[in-house]
């Protein structure tokens, strides 16, 4: 079993800037693929970014530039720096990984971009 927890989320004006924590229950991200997705209301849930446990990373057009995915396996956490935030970006940021085939998700956390 792998619990995965958020945190970071919160309300920025537009332009502002964002750090999403992910952090698991075991040392899981040395060997496994961490990745962030996000959900905003009425829509489907889509991938933001992954990173490998080799540190290649991958992340969606709408928030290359803006966007950074990092691990830090020490800590068994994954961040997601967001800057230049806007408006459109305001979802429920979830974490994810897969371990032995099994995907495993956080609660969540929200993110709202607003003036």
């Amino acid at each position: 079993q792998v619990q995965l927890v958020e945190s970071g989320g919160g309300l920025v004006q537009p332009g502002g800037s964002l750090r999403l924590s992910c952090t698991a229950s075991r040392n899981i991200f040395r060997l496994n693929v961490g990745g962030w997705y996000r959900q905003a209301p009425g829509k489907q849930r889509e991938l933001v970014a992954v990173i490998t446990s080799g540190g290649s990373t991958n992340y969606a057009d709408s928030v290359k530039g803006r966007f950074t995915i990092s691990g830090d396996n020490a800590k068994n956490t994954v961040y997601l720096q967001m800057n230049s935030l806007e408006p459109e970006d305001t979802a429920v940021y979830y974490c994810t990984t897969r371990v032995l085939g099994r995907d495993y998700w956080g609660q969540g956390t929200q993110v709202t971009v607003s003036s």
